[in-house]
């Protein structure tokens, strides 16, 4: 559990700070996903229920809300 905690936390971080496009903070998110379920299988509605929408909030804020048919392509939501 610590592990994960220091994943998220630190692509939190990287999001709200880093000088970063969309493409590359999409791109981190997908990867910490893709970790988070390789550490634990299965759990991908735990994942967004509680990490995607904390990714999502991070991105609205940065960059905005998503155009018209980028819901459906971002990470976060799957």
């Amino acid at each position: 559990m610590r592990l994960l905690r220091v994943i998220v936390d630190l692509t939190a971080a990287v999001l709200a700070q880093e000088r970063l496009s969309i493409d590359e903070a999409l791109d981190l998110v997908n990867g910490t996903r893709r970790t988070v379920l390789r550490l634990f299988p299965g759990k991908e509605e735990t994942y967004h229920i509680i990490y995607g929408r904390r990714f999502e909030r991070i991105l609205r804020d940065r960059f905005g809300p998503p155009r018209r048919g980028e819901e459906q392509a971002h990470p976060t939501s799957a």
